[in-house]
């Protein structure tokens, strides 16, 4: 009896918590999930493997196989550590073209990339094999990683899986009816995940996604946002 009163204590003391986030944080922010089709501009990520062509300029070893790093770096001769991450290749190009045109002249300049770096997700929960997954960038969303983590075990809630995301100090909630992608074809549910993305599978018949995923989570910010089918 006093399990279940200090229970219901911490729900109402989560919700109140999620709501109060939610009120604070800007509006631009509330929902950084897209759907899986919506891919929009292709953003650098660490890891990511690229090559450099200058023109006019001799192919040299420093322009080729550049790694960026998991700070989101990349290092050149030159121009040091520059930001790549979540760039776009428009947006890299210039910022580099900037940089290195302080010290090269550089009428043109292209960026390729040659690997596009390992992402992983987290799938936990009522799965078949729960573990950390890679995910190649064009498959990057729910239906990818429960299928890399063997489907959804029979005792699972397909209606009410989490997608939990860490943007700066705010964790991000997203419930999906994965029942509705299957079954309707409803794509919206089929979000589009990021590196370090967490699926979480609710087991049926035990305590809400709520309060079996926010008492583990320790952060500055949560919200969630709630999809109701």
């Amino acid at each position: 009896m006093k399990r279940r009163l200090l229970l219901a204590c911490l729900c109402v003391l989560l919700n109140f918590s999620l709501v109060e986030a939610a009120a604070q944080a800007p509006q631009e922010s509330l929902s950084p999930f897209q759907i899986a089709g919506d891919m929009g501009a292709y953003q650098l990520s660490k890891y990511d493997v690229l090559n450099l062509s200058i023109l006019g300029f001799p192919d040299e070893s420093w322009m080729n196989e550049i790694t960026v790093g998991p700070d989101g770096y990349v290092n050149l001769p030159y121009t040091g550590a520059v930001k790549m991450a979540g760039l776009t290749i428009p947006e890299a190009t210039a910022v580099l073209k900037e940089k290195l045109g302080q010290y090269l002249a550089i009428p043109e300049l292209a960026i390729i990339i040659k690997q596009y770096g390992a992402r992983q997700v987290y799938v936990m929960g009522a799965v078949n094999k729960e573990g950390i997954y890679p995910l190649t960038a064009d498959k990057m969303n729910v239906f990818a990683a429960l299928s890399s983590a063997g489907g959804i075990a029979p005792k699972g809630r397909p209606k009410h899986i989490a997608v939990v995301r860490t943007v700066g100090d705010a964790v991000f909630m997203k419930e999906v009816d994965f029942d509705a992608f299957v079954k309707k074809q409803d794509i919206a549910q089929n979000l589009r995940l990021q590196d370090g993305d967490m699926v979480y599978v609710p087991e049926s018949g035990k305590l809400l996604v709520l309060q079996e995923i926010l008492p583990s989570l320790s952060t500055a910010a949560i919200v969630y946002n709630y999809t109701k089918k």
